[in-house]
């Protein structure tokens, strides 16, 4: 594994809840939506589905596969009410901007890769001004499975064109966090939509504003973690 500080090396960003602030502005989304067609939901519900894709939560949600209807009918109207509150409610979440510069000026390569639909991951890194600190921006929408699936970090890797043992993955749920172990990558957990508890056994921060570029290159000279 190369693991020295002149060797490429990738940062792979989750974006709700790690780099954006959209906790709040999915919740109303999904609740919005889930009352006109009278599914339960609540906080605690939230909780459980927040980091998947749209076909996974509706099939957590709903204890089945969804129909192509109900994920156009429910998921698709979900988001148009997501990217309504995007100006208002989504903000950097602290310590974003600071690392993504700290990492560019190390030369780190940085990708996004997140659940969500690329309208929406497109929306909001505009609105946060942060564009121009990514060589790739992926969206899991599409795939066949969601996380804790791998392939969106897996495609991640390849965008950047460097093996998986070379990319750290900085992510808040646990999902994502098994994602990045099922993708043979090392991951930086940050606790801020879930208790620390359920994010290890790898290093887990408070938030971004504690991850500095040198914990970064810690967690890859680790490696990933194993359960």
């Amino acid at each position: 594994m190369m693991t020295d500080s002149t060797a490429a090396r990738g940062v792979i960003w989750d974006l709700d809840g790690v780099l954006a602030d959209t906790t709040e502005a999915h919740f109303q989304a999904w609740k919005e939506v889930l009352s006109a067609s009278e599914i339960p939901f609540d906080r605690k519900t939230f909780d459980r589905v927040f980091g998947m894709n749209n076909v996974g939560t509706l099939t957590a949600l709903l204890g089945r596969t969804p129909t192509r209807k109900e994920v156009t009918e429910i998921a698709d109207c979900k988001e148009r009410i997501f990217r309504k509150h995007v100006g208002q409610l989504v903000r950097p979440m602290p310590g974003a901007i600071r690392l993504l510069a700290e990492l560019e000026h190390a030369s780190w390569l940085q990708a996004v890769a997140s659940s969500a639909p690329k309208e929406n991951i497109d929306l909001i890194v505009d609105a946060l001004g942060i564009r121009r600190y990514f060589a790739a921006i992926l969206s899991g929408a599409l795939l066949p499975e969601g996380k804790p699936d791998p392939a969106l970090f897996l495609a991640a890797a390849r965008a950047l064109q460097l093996p998986p043992e070379q990319c750290v993955v900085i992510e808040d749920a646990p999902v994502g966090v098994e994602a990045a172990r099922r993708a043979g990558m090392p991951c930086i957990a940050i606790a801020t939509t879930r208790p620390s508890k359920l994010l290890g056994p790898g290093p887990v921060f408070a938030s971004l504003a504690s991850v500095t570029e040198t914990a970064c290159a810690a967690a890859l000279r680790s490696g990933p973690s194993k359960r």
